[in-house]
């Protein structure tokens, strides 16, 4: 015979199973591995095709999308010369390389990797990406940690890179774990005393990934370990040198947070997401980084009060959201994409629903 406590337990467990996480949105620190790998393969290109390489910065609209299309997304080169890479670094990959200047293979086969995992992000392939996973893995049959610890700790955290973004187009919870491996293995050499700019970057991809597996395990320890993660980042973090990243690291974390807090159905838990998002809505304004970042951090906080108000019952709350969801639709137009303003709409009827519930 089950006791209560048994029961309610497995009641908690079934109710985090079939529970649908909300996906706030999350801005991602700019991959400096993909940019490196792109300025040191322009050189096999010919003139004609380099001049693909210049971004065009006639289109305003596209700086919306700034941090927010994933890790491979790109910022100071086109994306039109990444096929033209792709085929100029593969016929460079010869046997006769690999015999005669390993090393040199092996920085090929990690600027192959990345330029394919930029392709791959763009295609929703995943069958690019494992040819991207492939690239990394063999060059770390090259570079070996007790005798290359550097080129062996990047090889780690590109591949640690590319296994994140297959794991979340795919929802696999293995993928996802090997990545959070090749970020810890990584870390055996970036530090945070002898190599802290590297460490930093790495435990906030670190706290992405374990985001996204713990939305799959739907359990709350791997949120909770995310969130330590984006903590001990933050505390490293400034403003003035990082504020890209400090600003993902708060908004992220408010991200896990939210998710911890529907896993808990807990108002103090939202209320912490809350202020997290807060403070990276305040990073974004405070250094004049681009605007749709700080009001994405704020639709992002927005979400999560108004579910506060519904588990709280509290038709203030909800009253204050729903104006609050209308001024940001009337206020920054500019700044939000279509699928945003359909969710502001959608949460600000929610909020106005629950007003009238609560009043009837």
């Amino acid at each position: 015979m089950r006791t209560r406590t048994s029961m309610t337990y497995l009641r908690v467990q079934n109710e985090r199973l079939s529970m649908n996480y909300s996906k706030p949105y999350i801005l991602y620190p700019v991959n400096r591995s993909l940019e490196r790998a792109i300025a040191g393969s322009l050189g096999l290109l010919n003139e004609e095709v380099l001049a693909l390489a210049t971004p065009d910065r006639t289109v305003p609209v596209a700086d919306n999308f700034l941090y927010t299309r994933g890790n491979f997304e790109q910022h100071s080169f086109s994306a039109n010369v990444f096929e033209h890479l792709r085929d100029a670094l593969e016929a460079s990959l010869t046997d006769e390389l690999r015999h005669q200047e390993p090393f040199a293979w092996a920085d090929t086969q990690n600027r192959l990797g990345n330029i394919l995992a930029a392709i791959g992000q763009q295609q929703h392939d995943a069958e690019i990406f494992q040819k991207a996973i492939e690239c990394f893995t063999l060059a770390l049959e090259i570079y070996r940690q007790e005798s290359e610890p550097l080129e062996w700790a990047a090889t780690k955290v590109n591949l640690a890179t590319a296994l994140q973004a297959l794991g979340r187009l795919e929802a696999e919870t293995k993928v996802l774990n090997e990545a959070v491996d090749a970020y810890t293995a990584a870390l055996l050499v970036y530090t945070k005393k002898d190599t802290p700019d590297e460490w930093k970057l790495i435990m906030l991809q670190l706290g992405m990934t374990l985001h996204t597996f713990g939305t799959l395990l739907k359990g709350n320890r791997t949120f909770q370990k995310a969130v330590v993660a984006y903590k001990n980042v933050i505390s490293e973090l400034d403003a003035d040198n990082y504020p890209v990243e400090l600003a993902a690291a708060h908004n992220n974390c408010g991200a896990v947070l939210h998710n911890l807090a529907e896993s808990e159905a807990n108002p103090e838990r939202f209320e912490e997401a809350a202020r997290s998002y807060e403070t990276g809505w305040k990073v974004c304004m405070e250094q004049q980084r681009p605007v749709h970042l700080s009001v994405l951090c704020r639709v992002n906080k927005v979400t999560v009060r108004n579910k506060l108000a519904a588990i709280t019952n509290d038709a203030v709350l909800a009253e204050d959201v729903a104006d609050e969801f209308e001024v940001i639709m009337e206020c920054f137009p500019h700044a939000l994409q279509p699928l945003c303003v359909k969710h502001c709409e959608a949460e600000r009827q929610k909020a106005l629903s629950l007003m009238g519930a609560i009043s009837d």
